[in-house]
């Protein structure tokens, strides 16, 4: 009796023990595999076709799958390449009594981990489901840190408001889709976050997200950022250059401020939208799978009927549209964005965490955040590193936000004063409001913020603030 119970025992399979599928046409075969892998303390499922292995596969949960190379219908090389098709993690090790170097290359180059002759021996055979269910443990874990390290990089959506929740609705809803994403909304409302929301909950997820800002590239380099270019296709171009749609290429490609973009530019994304093709600078063309999200914070159909932004193409983006909305409009998340943002920074200073009185949280909170999160979270970052006790202060804060007004700031000019001179003190002006940010400043202009950089150039004020 004793026996008995230590013999079930030692052939029960351990909670984390690997899965091993045995699939061949001989039962004798398969019954005599089962009992060895039931022996090393393995889970052993069996199959005597390709078609009841890849059912098995689709309802459970394997990590090796132990084939016959020569089976009646379907051969093992048939079933590796579906097998890479329906679960491309499980490593596949084929059992063949015509080992011949042939057969060996042919199996591994179509992804199988290895291969065992017949006449099996138990120790080889062992051995290498092991170290094929190690590898699949191994890539596995990889897979998870670099998933977490991942989620450790990237910038949550903080919030928890009516109008934030609307719009991570529609977000979510968009992202299993291949459909185009347009994202709306005033300067540092979020819209990359928002953007970064779609493709992680997309089937593009472990796949590339890579972001350019149209209006932050000199317009005579943007093309070429863009589409890449060949050797010798212009002055400087000493080799050749992915662009940022092949870059993409699988994954999602983010184009920040897509209203600044030019005509010409305009056409050419106008192709890939349509016909899935790119065509670098000097090259020839080439097909990509990319989504596009775009963002801008230009009322793009007043750039249509303007003539400044084609109709076609607004309509190509505009396929799912989501607007970000601003920080007025959802004051409830203030006070998490500051308690986030406070911490994010204490961390980052070394810093001990800082308080905050209920005084000023409320005083953060009734402010009217022209330049949205952004400017919230560049307000928190410079009273965390000027802060000289261990609680904010209102002295911390920026000087345009410790008295808090509901009127704008008036600026008075003199009848027949010079339009370039009225420009350049109401750039002055806006720039002082918004503590130098130029992005901000575009926005409450109504201009571009490549319009503004132009600006102070002619003005000899090109500074960073």
């Amino acid at each position: 009796m004793t026996d008995s119970l230590t013999k079930a025992m030692t052939h029960r399979p351990q909670a984390d023990a690997a899965t091993v599928l045995v699939v061949d046409d001989e039962h004798a075969n398969v019954l005599s595999l089962k009992k060895i892998f039931e022996r090393e303390g393995m889970r052993v499922l069996t199959a005597a076709s390709a078609k009841d292995a890849l059912e098995i596969i689709r309802s459970r949960r394997v990590e090796v799958v132990l084939t016959d190379l020569m089976m009646p219908g379907t051969s093992g090389l048939d079933l590796l390449r579906a097998l890479r098709q329906v679960s491309p993690d499980v490593e596949v090790v084929m059992m063949t009594a015509y080992g011949t170097v042939e057969t060996a290359v042919s199996a591994m180059r179509e992804g199988a981990y290895d291969f065992v002759e017949k006449p099996l021996k138990r120790m080889t055979i062992v051995k290498t489901v092991r170290k094929a269910a190690e590898r699949r443990s191994l890539v596995t874990e990889n897979r998870s840190l670099k998933r977490e390290i991942r989620n450790l990089k990237r910038r949550k959506i903080v919030g928890s408001s009516a109008a934030l929740r609307r719009v991570l609705d529609i977000a979510s809803q968009a992202a299993p889709s291949r459909a185009t994403v347009l994202v709306l909304g005033e300067s540092g409302t979020g819209k990359e976050l928002i953007a970064r929301h779609v493709h992680e909950r997309s089937g593009r997820a472990e796949a590339p997200f890579v972001a350019i800002n149209c209006a932050a590239i000199p317009e005579a380099i943007l093309e070429a950022e863009l589409f890449g270019h060949e050797r010798g296709a212009f002055t400087g171009a000493v080799e050749r250059r992915d662009g940022r749609f092949v870059k993409a290429h699988g994954g999602t490609l983010f184009l920040d401020e897509i209203g600044d973009l030019s005509q010409a530019t305009q056409v050419k994304l106008l192709r890939v939208l349509q016909e899935g093709e790119i065509e670098p600078l000097g090259g020839d063309t080439r097909a990509v799978d990319v989504r596009i999200i775009a963002a801008t914070n230009k009322d793009l159909q007043a750039e249509v009927k303007a003539g400044r932004f084609r109709e076609d193409l607004y309509y190509r983006l505009n396929v799912i549209a989501i607007t970000a909305p601003p920080l007025r409009k959802r004051r409830e998340d203030i006070p998490l964005l500051v308690d986030h943002f406070l911490g994010e920074y204490c961390r980052k200073n070394g810093r001990e965490r800082l308080a905050i009185s209920d005084t000023l949280m409320n005083h953060l909170s009734d402010h009217p955040w022209p330049g949205n999160v952004r400017q919230l979270e560049n307000a928190i970052e410079r009273a965390v590193v000027l802060c000289r006790g261990q609680a904010l202060r209102l002295e911390d804060l920026p000087a345009d936000l410790r008295h808090r007004t509901n009127e704008p700031t008036t600026l008075t000019v003199s009848v027949g004063t010079p339009l370039d001179e009225v420009e350049q003190r109401l750039v002055r002006a806006t720039l002082k409001q918004t503590a130098g940010d130029k992005i901000v400043a575009a926005q409450l202009l109504g201009i571009s913020t490549r319009t503004v950089y132009r600006k102070l150039a002619e003005m000899g004020e090109l500074v960073e603030s």
